[in-house]
């Protein structure tokens, strides 16, 4: 469900920017849909409704999920102010590099870096094996940013915003299946050692 609603922004973004040149006129209000300035405008309240709807459902709110709000309302921001699209073109980008980099630090500072520290409390994996999901989503993280920006001048606006959708709901998948890939082979040990602790309270 948790996903699901994370991509609601990045389809938001997507159907309102091929709404553009179209209008809209609802009790004498006019509204003329603008592009990727509009569909930045509707990403960003659909952001702070993600956010609004995950904490009314969880009650906890990730880390990633704030900076991810704060650096949609930042380059969305200077999007808008500025009319400039470079900005929110950008922000997967510099989103993506900046959690790669968290990822990548937190494999040489400290007993347990961010993959363990997340899913630590649910799966036990061995030391290596946590190591080896760490860097394969470090990876992720920074090809994902690199991609982006390759498309973002490459190719055309549209392309872009299409891309946008489409290669993060495509990454989001691989990544998943890597993910499962490389966990599912510990699961059973895991479960064992589960049950021997509970057996030890």
């Amino acid at each position: 469900m948790k996903q699901i609603v994370e991509f609601v922004p990045i389809a938001l973004f997507f159907i309102v920017y091929q709404l553009d040149g179209q209008s809209v006129n609802l009790a004498g209000w006019h509204y003329e849909f603008d592009g990727i300035f509009s569909a930045t405008a509707a990403m960003m309240v659909a952001t702070v409704l993600q956010v609004v709807f995950v904490y009314a459902i969880t009650r906890t709110l990730e880390k990633r999920l704030l900076w991810l709000l704060l650096a949609v309302m930042v380059f969305g921001g200077a999007t808008l102010i500025f009319r400039n699209q470079m900005f929110i073109q950008w922000k997967p980008s510099i989103f993506n590099w900046a959690l790669g980099l968290a990822f990548g630090i937190s494999q040489v500072i400290g007993d347990k870096n961010l993959m363990e520290r997340t899913l630590g409390s649910q799966i036990h994996l061995p030391k290596a094996i946590w190591t080896r999901l760490n860097l394969v989503w470090v990876a992720n993280f920074f090809i994902v940013g690199t991609l982006n920006l390759v498309v973002a001048y490459g190719y055309s606006e549209e392309t872009w915003v299409s891309y946008k959708l489409y290669s993060a709901i495509g990454f989001t998948l691989l990544l998943m299946i890597l993910t499962a890939l490389i966990v599912s082979p510990h699961l059973k040990d895991s479960e064992a050692k589960e049950r021997g602790l509970q057996q030890d309270d």
